[in-house]
């Protein structure tokens, strides 16, 4: 709930913005923080929730970004031709909100009834450790009560997360200039927005059938061979995106695109949970965040700084 009310905080106080910096605090940093709020609960939630089925639980879980990613691109579009930018913030900041409800929504999993007296002593027994724990604990002890950094010794953590880092360099990219590029090719601003839509309606199919797919028996027991599959077909897409010139070719792009992004984005958590257990999971996705910010950051500007640079070539030939 706290996360849905900073989103809409920063996304409407960014309507008042009068720079970029003040953009970058508003919506980079208010709003970040309200998604980073959404984000953690969300997942952690999913692995109390359900074990058996949890691979199509996390696929389904995850078709709700495509759902409103593929309106999202000609609804700002509208938006902004119609309200102007500072009234598209106020009214996405309105849309966010909502986020709160489903906060609400999330419940902890109730324990099995227990007889007063096994409650009673259990209390007992949790006081006393808690107090005890609390006097002997030192400063990095609280601290890797919540954030596990033990997991920086499990290799398989390890090798996940520097793919991972990798990966995220330009695992975004292609959603932010997919419409760029387009336009670049001729094509109108309304048809390349439009090709986000097409990428979105395949991703919000694609994760909870890929999601179904790594429930089976089958696969859930080789999911990390999935994962790398899924993230080995996206790659072989994006390489292929220079062959399309024309706007029936990118529109299969789009498509094959939209079908490899909802195939990681699907599993990529899972495939985490698989890895270090439900009990180290929370710990597992704060880390890999926090270390994942790096590359999300940083990719977008080195894609549209070699961009720029292949440009400028391209005119000075």
């Amino acid at each position: 709930m706290l996360g849905g009310l900073l989103c809409c905080v920063g996304l409407v106080a960014a309507s008042f913005s009068t720079s970029v910096i003040e953009l970058y605090l508003t919506v980079g940093f208010i709003g970040g923080l309200g998604l980073a709020f959404n984000l953690q609960p969300a997942l952690t939630i999913i692995g109390k929730y359900f074990y058996k089925k949890r691979p199509m639980a996390n696929g389904l879980a995850m078709a709700g970004s495509p759902v409103f990613l593929s309106t999202l691109a000609p609804f700002n579009q509208f938006l902004f031709n119609t309200f102007g930018w500072k009234g598209s913030f106020m009214i996405l900041g309105g849309i966010l909100l909502n986020a709160c409800v489903a906060g609400a929504l999330m419940r902890p999993v109730e324990s099995k009834p227990t007889t007063k007296a096994q409650n009673k002593i259990c209390e007992t027994e949790l006081e006393s450790r808690v107090k005890k724990g609390h006097k002997n604990q030192s400063l990095w002890e609280k601290i890797n009560n919540y954030l596990d950094f033990s997991l920086f010794k499990h290799r398989g953590f390890l090798i996940y997360l520097s793919g991972n880092v990798i990966m995220f360099l330009g695992f975004f990219a292609p959603v932010i200039f997919l419409a760029p590029y387009a336009k670049d090719k001729g094509i109108d601003e309304y048809s390349a927005a439009f090709l986000l839509s097409v990428m979105a309606f395949v991703d919000m199919f694609a994760r909870p059938a890929v999601g179904f797919i790594a429930n089976t028996k089958l696969v859930r027991p080789r999911i990390q061979y999935f994962f790398s599959f899924a993230i080995m077909f996206t790659g072989v897409c994006h390489l292929l995106c220079p062959l399309a010139e024309d706007y029936i070719s990118l529109v299969f792009y789009a498509i094959f695109f939209g079908l490899g992004f909802g195939s990681v984005s699907s599993i990529l958590f899972e495939s985490l949970m698989d890895l270090v257990g439900a009990q180290r999971f929370s710990s597992a996705v704060g880390l890999v965040t926090i270390v994942e910010c790096c590359p999300v950051l940083l990719g977008p500007p080195l894609a549209g700084k070699i961009s720029h640079q292949g440009k400028q070539k391209a005119s000075n030939q």
